[in-house]
């Protein structure tokens, strides 16, 4: 009887023991607790960044720039347009679409920014992105190849040297100086009056001729046109010209691959709401 009841007390001083044990673990862990919160809330006010640091977070690593919705400015590069283009004119018409021929000069006080490019000639810097992309898939007609811009940007005094030395050929072949010039001009634009002086327009040399008929049939996908067929000579008053590439975007090239116009034709119909 007396050992149980020794027993008993025990057993009672056991669990008054782990009781007060518990309530330590309790208060130590809870205090624990506290500490870690305090830490985590100092930490996380001292590393929030500002408005301000968002905003410019947010503008260094939007590579579409200032757009404020991403999806536009995905939207404006799936349509074929540089980001830059959005709203730049030129005489009432979109820069890629100026119209440049022997009855409509270079824009007055046009300006233009070149890049450079493998060769050596220079693009106005809008088209470079679309100009490589297309020059690289024309490759799979060209022997591998990359096709070479043999002539971009051209400067009014370079056109007037091309211009002349072309006459100058005719003269000697026996044609008369209006005769000389009348040709020379199906070939050579008159200074201030060549698509060249834009920037968006090239001429491109292949290893095989076969890469003037790929690029005649998928040069609209990256927003060129063949700028010169031999079937609308009588519209551009030029002779066809398989190598002379234009950029006008890929929805203008587009629309005019499809229906067979040409770029006079195109800007027509849309003077006349076609």
């Amino acid at each position: 009887m007396e050992e149980r009841t020794m027993q008993r007390s025990d057993r009672q001083m056991q669990r008054k023991a782990q009781r007060k044990q518990n309530k330590r673990n309790q208060h130590i862990g809870g205090a624990i607790l506290v500490l870690f919160l305090a830490i985590m809330l100092i930490g996380f006010s001292r590393g929030m960044p500002s408005k301000g640091m968002l905003a410019n977070s947010s503008a260094t690593n939007n590579p579409f720039g200032n757009y404020a919705d991403q999806s536009i400015a995905e939207g404006a590069l799936s349509a074929g347009q540089p980001q830059n283009a959005a709203t730049e004119e030129i005489n009432g018409r979109p820069w890629y679409l100026t119209l440049v021929n022997r009855y409509n000069p270079i824009p007055d006080h046009y300006d233009v920014n070149l890049v450079e490019i493998a060769g050596g000639e220079q693009v106005d810097e809008r088209i470079y992105e679309p100009l490589m992309e297309m020059l690289e898939a024309a490759k799979e007609g060209n022997w591998n190849q990359l096709p070479l811009v043999v002539s971009g940007y051209r400067t009014k005094e370079k056109q007037q040297q091309l211009y002349d030395d072309k006459v100058a050929k005719y003269r000697k072949e026996g044609y008369s100086e209006s005769e000389a010039k009348d040709l020379a001009q199906q070939w050579v634009s008159i200074p201030g009056y060549s698509e060249h002086h834009l920037g968006f327009a090239v001429d491109i040399n292949g290893a095989t001729y076969d890469v003037y008929l790929w690029l005649q049939e998928n040069s609209y996908k990256y927003g060129f046109i063949f700028r010169y067929p031999g079937n609308k000579t009588e519209i551009t008053n030029a002779a066809e010209e398989v190598w002379h590439y234009r950029y006008v975007g890929v929805e203008a090239a587009t629309q005019m691959y499809e229906q067979g116009l040409c770029l006079e034709e195109y800007l027509e119909r849309l003077e006349r709401g076609i």
